[in-house]
């Protein structure tokens, strides 16, 4: 594991849109590599997407987008949320971890480890009894940290395409 400079965890802000739309967009190219069925298609207008949805959930008193930042720059994301009780998914009220994006230059320096534990710190202070996430099947590495985050296996996800 390399160190690079010290970087700082903090809620994100308007200013932060344009990279996160770059990170965003970075999680949509990497999930579509890992199952062009499966995951949307990037599109020329991925980054502003991104940027545009990231940006509405800023002011969301149930979600929270974390930045970290080094050196000025934004080098990863965190995006999280409190998501209500559902019968269709059998659970009570549960946080949900939506997406987590660390620059493929600034991995394996504990920035994904830091962004994680900001949002469980802030699902934990709001009372949330449990968090969940989804990660992708093939991303062995992403599996690997939250393992040794505490997450456990408990639902796999199958797709199957129809004609059309």
């Amino acid at each position: 594991m390399s160190s690079g400079p010290p970087f700082v965890v903090r809620p994100a802000a308007p200013p932060d849109l344009p990279a996160l739309g770059r990170l965003g967009a970075l999680l949509l190219r990497t999930h579509y590599e890992f199952d062009r069925l499966r995951y949307m298609a990037p599109r020329p207008d991925s980054e502003e997407g991104y940027a545009w949805f990231l940006g509405s959930q800023l002011e969301n008193d149930r979600a929270v987008v974390y930045v970290a930042e080094r050196e000025g720059r934004v080098v990863g994301y965190i995006y999280a949320g409190i998501e209500p009780m559902s019968w269709k998914e059998l659970r009570d009220e549960a946080g949900f971890i939506h997406d987590v994006a660390v620059d493929e230059a600034a991995r394996g320096q504990r920035i994904a480890t830091a962004l994680v534990e900001a949002a469980v710190g802030w699902l934990t202070s709001r009372g949330v009894p449990r968090v969940l996430l989804w990660t992708a099947a093939p991303n062995a590495a992403a599996q690997r940290l939250f393992e040794r985050l505490g997450f456990r296996h408990t639902m796999l996800e199958m797709t199957k395409e129809l004609p059309t």
